[in-house]
């Protein structure tokens, strides 16, 4: 009940401090509670007596807290009760090198109460081991059978739809391994796939390659549809964004294997031996994490810490269950 009134306090004395920092968010309220409540941010004008006063202030957070709004401590309750956790990386745990607020005491809570979880990302660039050690820089111990990537994921895809294929990759040394490990060799003449992901090495020759290799018939694929990506010094281009050029000099479309395909939740799930029903997907993204979470039938959890603002998400036909400031606000 302090949470919800010193919500509603923040959200009128802050107009940066939108109602979606609350669990549950309010899209379950009341409709007269919400008309109201919109009418006032519309107006922007918080030191106006017709706008609003503490007196109606304080109708409304005693309309909240007799009911009329859905949120209670059972949405935390029920989060929190999750036999697992299935959590993206990029914008959830850190943004580069930079761990985020909460994200230390967040993932030593999942250890200290033996959740299953799993860090699923997009980014193709690491191998497991080495997120690991990334991780252990900023200070978290976390098992490197604890990480899935998107590298892993096209590899399995890549296998299981054509064993002993080849492929051209334009990528990082840690795509190239996972593909060697499902069996899958090097081939720049004929190749039976062009794969693409996140690299540093990107160049104009590299895309002409690719281009020659698509039309003389390799099938092109994307590690994850990303456009862009949270880095510590900003919004970078992503596998989305690279592959791109590819895709509209050759008029063929690329077959992402990343989120949002429901083959990624997928190997996560298999991961930490849990259904759908008893894990939460913790994103940063509305058009891959949240709509991957939605049609795995997996409760999502949106944290506004990465590349999706409290703004964007009326852009989309389609919400999260849950939508934090970050996962530390789990534990608060």
């Amino acid at each position: 009940k302090v949470r919800i009134i010193d919500f509603v306090f923040a959200r009128y004395l802050d107009p940066n401090q939108l109602a979606y920092t609350v669990i549950g968010s309010p899209l379950n309220m009341e409709p007269g509670i919400l008309r109201k409540l919109n009418k006032i941010e519309d107006s922007r004008d918080y030191g106006h007596d017709e706008k609003v006063d503490i007196w109606s202030l304080g109708s409304m957070c005693y309309e909240m807290l007799i009911g009329k709004c859905t949120f209670d401590s059972q949405s935390m309750k029920e989060l929190l009760d999750k036999s697992g956790f299935i959590c993206d990386m990029d914008g959830v745990i850190y943004h580069g090198n930079k761990i985020l607020d909460g994200v230390a005491d967040f993932v030593n809570w999942l250890i200290d109460n033996n959740k299953r979880f799993v860090f699923l990302t997009n980014s193709p660039e690491k191998t497991p081991h080495e997120l690991s050690m990334k991780l252990e820089r900023m200070g978290l111990k976390v098992s490197a059978d604890h990480f899935y990537t998107s590298a892993m994921a096209t590899a399995s895809f890549l296998n299981s739809q054509n064993p002993g294929c080849t492929a051209y990759v334009i990528g990082e040394a840690a795509l190239t391994k996972a593909l060697y490990d499902q069996g899958i060799y090097m081939n720049d003449v004929n190749p039976d796939y062009v794969v693409v992901g996140e690299t540093r090495t990107y160049n104009f020759e590299k895309i002409e390659k690719a281009i020659e290799l698509v039309n003389n018939g390799a099938k092109l694929i994307g590690a994850n549809p990303d456009i862009t990506g949270p880095t510590e010094r900003g919004v970078m281009p992503a596998t989305g964004s690279l592959i791109a050029p590819i895709e509209i000099a050759t008029g063929k479309k690329a077959y992402f294997v990343g989120k949002p395909n429901p083959l990624m939740l997928r190997h996560g799930l298999k991961k930490i031996d849990c259904h759908s029903e008893e894990i939460a997907f913790i994103g940063d993204r509305m058009d891959t994490d949240i709509i991957a979470g939605i049609e795995s039938n997996v409760d999502t959890v949106l944290v506004l810490t990465g590349v999706t603002s409290v703004e964007d998400i009326d852009k989309f036909p389609y919400r999260p269950k849950y939508i934090l400031n970050g996962v530390g606000d789990l534990l608060k």
